[in-house]
């Protein structure tokens, strides 16, 4: 019953969270369940549980004697032996040892099955699984492996031809019993965040109306105060005052810590959610839906999704933690299951594969191959995949995938309880220290409606932040958010000519080859920037529809009055989740609630299918309404498309404020802006040397770590040369093995007095020798010492080796070396900085490259459209979305800027090494020239990477 789950998923945590448990295990000891002050001591017996012992195979007499009679004594209740019969040696043998201790302590037997596979044809998967858990080959596992194939859902005339009558009567019996229904679980509400003397109605009502009077300073207006009735109306029937108070809470206290952190989601569409100050965006600005966020029909609490600083986040959740406390609050959990990769790295080791093989077969799946061409993989790595062998592998590991392979912690998602949680839902610790997790995903939660606040983790607001930071010490800049100039015409002009590389949201290939397209002039363009290169507008076939408009090229018509109001702003074209669902009320006769049901129903329509009645409501509803009968089935098809991603118009817009404040400080404040985006590493589609690369294309002066004024972070300093513009000074922490203490005992040591020479540095800031080498390295002894190779040898010298006990006065005379060539600084650099601020690698292979005709990306974009092209560069970033049917979309760089190529799918297929592994590219192909928007479409790859020799470098691969 509901006592005895909440006392299993006790047990449960107990066994999960004991100090002696490995992560992943359970550990319980006969002490746990003995007398106080044990953990579960009022357990004792664990009421309203049933409990079977199960016994070893073969049974010992004498351990199972032992085991029975601690049974009988701990728990009181009904208890049962298990007699588990898998057609083995010693079957005989364990049904006679199991009944005589069973007749000995008068406990029933009850028929186990020891299921672990749904048929009998899964025996080989089932072993696979058994050698990935010990970590072994199949080969090597001997006992450990099933004897047989008999784990599987056994029939019941087999059963009965194998158990004992009255074994298998005592599982229906056992199943009569537990009338246990996960429906029974009732959630309550955290109450600590309404005040003593309030209730929760009355403080939620007082704080909205606090904060709608600093939204709304010039008074409230009637429609405004309607909006506000309705919603504090609905949420007082729910009974979600609580959730909204709790929320509020966590923002607020974010906000007095000086965390940056935004609302975002359907949550946008909300008043209150506006005026409690969880989201930025006035739902007055767009299409207000508060059924899109919360409604009757739905039956489960809203889902408030919150943004904070990625590196400041975990002061939010220890925040969560100390208020509610440990036992009360859990980060929600993620199952995390098996991909091609992860599946053919452990079964090929289970079935005993070279490991030097099974790599190379794993690194040439990629994330878009499909599970059909794993037997072309494998030959591609020279296995014959007509082989045993090799059709076992692709065979397991097609039928591994997607089964579960670890429980890991949600992004963010937290639960919070009135009183016990692990009475609700067991929990574990997760593998960060100080942070625990529940057993069950984001799906479970919604299913039993438990209360769910996403603290999730946003690079760009540690990147805004920092650089508002930095803009507070500069004179007339803005320090916050808010007061960034809005709609500013500069701003927008670099956005049309998508100059948009490490700004938010817009940075990627497709979003900056639509911006010349689009061409945003205002915020709310920006909303539909954000919004309109998603799969949802993509395969619903609504983009080129709208750009057609938006360019004058067809008119805007609306059947009916109605659907234009909806319509308006997007020219005609549905874009957001909320026009479907506008549409469905005003032209279908849906309810709001019933229209939000269809949205979630588009949502699953992929997976579950269910959206065959609506369409049948859909059309005839807008057929009665006079809406024409192609009309209507557009509308249902455009429906399909969001299907599979479609942004809601509050979430977008939500993003679109960050976009737009990006943008800005890129604008009119580079130097600040870069700065931020490096001190919030990781962050985006480019690594902090693309970043510095694009901002010397727009002159910002980028300055070298030097030890003699770098800090761990990146900082700003008045250029040398102008006097008035600022510069970036590179931190210590791009440097590789350099760590955060020794570069802060660096800044303290030099806030005191320059250093002299390198052993001042290492002395005073008493660095290891591991420290200088590092600094070295990265060439940031160089005012010390002069050039990289002398800072090494001096760095070796300027730490005593730990073995020799007394210094020495032997005068060694100095050693000069010669400074080091460009190509060897360049190699040192990457190196040890993964960047750098001298030539870049193609400048220095540029009379080679054009020796072979590939000519720089500023040349290539002057050609005209259909002209013949050779462009050659680093591969910095490959993608192939989901809607891209296919085609590949690489990104090249040289020492003049960015090449965009084109690889239709037959290439891919064609050139498949050179696609996936080239780090220098050589493309041969035709130049295509949209407007604005240019690309050299593929005809030939060439892999030249070995003019790189072995420089590091990397790639961003993405969907």
């Amino acid at each position: 019953n509901r006592e005895g789950y909440g006392n299993l998923c006790e047990l449960i945590t107990l066994a999960r969270m004991h100090e002696q448990a490995i992560k992943g295990s359970y550990y319980l000891s006969a002490e746990d369940f003995s007398s106080p002050p044990s953990h579960l001591s009022h357990l004792r017996g664990l009421p309203h549980c049933s409990i079977i012992l199960v016994p070893d195979y073969p049974a010992n007499p004498h351990h199972l004697a032992q085991q029975a009679a601690w049974l009988v004594q701990t728990f009181s209740q009904t208890t049962w032996l298990g007699l588990n019969l898998l057609t083995l040696a010693m079957d005989e043998w364990q049904q006679v040892q199991v009944r005589s201790i069973a007749e000995q302590f008068n406990l029933p037997v009850v028929a186990l099955g020891q299921v672990c596979m749904h048929v009998r044809s899964r025996k080989p998967l089932q072993d696979t699984l058994t050698a990935i858990r010990l970590g072994k080959a199949i080969a090597d596992c001997g006992y450990s492996l099933a004897p047989n194939a008999e784990q599987h859902l056994r029939s019941r005339l087999r059963l009965a031809n194998i158990y004992p009558k009255a074994a298998l009567d005592e599982t229906l019996r056992i199943a009569q019993l537990c009338q246990f229904s996960l429906d029974e679980l009732r959630y309550e509400y955290p109450d600590e965040v309404v005040p003593e003397g309030l209730t929760a109605t009355v403080y939620l009502r007082q704080e909205v109306y606090l904060g709608a009077q600093s939204r709304y300073p010039q008074g409230l207006n009637t429609e405004v105060i309607k909006k506000i009735e309705h919603e504090l109306t609905l949420i007082q029937e729910l009974a979600y005052e609580a959730y909204f108070l709790t929320v509020h809470d966590i923002v607020k206290f974010a906000r007095s810590q000086g965390i940056l952190c935004q609302g975002r989601g359907s949550a946008a569409n909300s008043m209150i959610c506006y005026c409690l100050h969880i989201t930025e965006v006035s739902p007055e600005k767009g299409i207000l839906l508060f059924e899109r966020f919360l409604s009757k029909e739905r039956g489960e609490p809203p889902d408030i999704d919150v943004d904070f600083e990625h590196q400041r986040r975990e002061e939010v959740i220890q925040y969560l933690y100390r208020k509610y406390g440990r036992h009360r609050t859990a980060l929600a959990a993620t199952v995390h299951t098996y991909r091609p990769r992860s599946a053919l790295r452990e079964v090929g080791k289970a079935l005993g594969v070279d490991p030097i093989i099974i790599e190379r077969v794993v690194k040439s799946q990629h994330w878009f191959d499909s599970k059909h061409e794993l037997l072309l993989r494998l030959a591609e790595n020279g296995l014959d995949s007509h082989s045993v062998l090799a059709q076992q592998w692709a065979y397991l590991v097609t039928q591994l995938l997607k089964f579960p392979r670890h429980l890991s912690q949600h992004s963010g998602g937290f639960i919070i309880a009135k009183d016990k949680l692990s009475r609700l839902v067991p929990i574990e610790n997760a593998s960060m220290k100080e942070r625990s997790v529940i057993q069950w995903d984001k799906d479970d939660l919604e299913s039993l409606g438990l209360l769910k606040v996403d603290v999730l983790a946003l690079g760009m607001l540690s990147a805004l932040q920092r650089a508002l930071n930095l803009m507070a010490t500069l004179p007339n800049r803005p320090s916050r958010l808010q007061d960034i100039p809005q709609e500013d015409s500069a701003t927008y002009e670099m956005i049309c000519k998508a100059d948009t590389i490490g700004v938010f949201q817009i940075e990627s290939r497709a979003q900056m080859g639509m911006l010349p397209r689009l061409r945003p002039r205002t915020f709310y363009d920006l909303v539909i920037q954000v919004a309109i290169v998603r799969p949802g507008p993509i395969q619903g076939g609504m983009v080129h529809p709208y750009l057609k408009r938006r360019q004058g090229l067809e008119a805007v018509d609306y059947p009916k009055p109605a659907i234009e109001k909806i319509l308006s702003r997007t020219l005609g074209i549905p874009i957001f989740q909320e026009q479907v669902m506008q549409i469905a009320i005003a032209a279908a006769d849906f309810s709001p609630g019933e229209a939000d049901e269809l949205r979630r129903a588009m949502a699953a329509w992929k997976r579950k299918g269910g959206l065959a009645h609506y369409q049948d409501r859909i059309v005839t509803s807008m057929l009665k309404n006079g809406y024409s009968e192609a009309f209507a089935n557009g509308v249902f098809q455009q429906m399909l498309g969001f299907g599979e991603y479609g942004f809601p118009e509050s979430h977008a817009a939500s993003f679109a404020l960050l976009t737009y404040a990006s943008c800005w400080i890129k604008c009119h404040e580079p130097a600040v802006f870069l700065c931020a985006l490096l001190n919030s590493q990781p962050l985006g589609f480019y690594s902090p040397s693309q970043l510095i690369q694009d901002a010397k294309r727009h002159a910002i002066t980028v300055l070298a770590i030097d030890v003699m004024h770098s800090n761990w972070d990146s900082n700003l300093e008045i250029c040398q040369r102008s006097q008035s513009t600022q510069a970036v000074r590179l931190g210590m922490s791009l440097l590789r093995n350099m760590p955060h203490e020794a570069a802060l005992r660096i800044q303290q040591a030099r806030m005191l007095s320059p250093f002299k020479d390198i052993h001042d540095l290492a002395r005073r800031a008493q660095l290891k020798r591991s420290d200088v080498e590092a600094l070295a390295a990265g060439n940031a002894l160089a005012s010390l010492v002069g050039n990289r190779h002398q800072a090494l040898w001096q760095a070796i010298a300027a730490i005593p080796d730990k073995d020799l006990l007394h210094p020495t006065n032997i005068e060694e005379t100095p050693v000069a070396f010669s400074a080091p060539s460009a190509a060897q600084n360049l190699y040192a650099d990457y190196h040890s900085t993964g960047l750098t601020l001298g030539p870049h690698p193609l400048a220095l292979l540029r009379p080679r490259l054009l020796k072979q005709r590939f000519l720089p990306a500023d040349v290539l974009h002057t050609f005209q459209d259909k002209q013949f092209a050779r462009g050659c560069g680093i591969v910095t970033v490959r993608q192939r979305p989901g809607t891209a049917k296919g085609v590949l979309f690489i990104t090249i760089e040289d020492e003049s800027g960015n090449v965009n190529v084109i690889v239709w799918p037959d290439l891919v297929e064609k050139q498949r090494q050179e696609v996936l592994k080239a780090k220098l590219l050589g493309v041969y192909g035709i130049w295509q020239t949209d407007g604005k928007v240019q690309h050299l479409i593929a005809k030939r790859l060439v892999d030249l990477s070995h003019l790189l020799g072995d420089l590091v470098l990397t790639s961003h691969n993405y969907h």
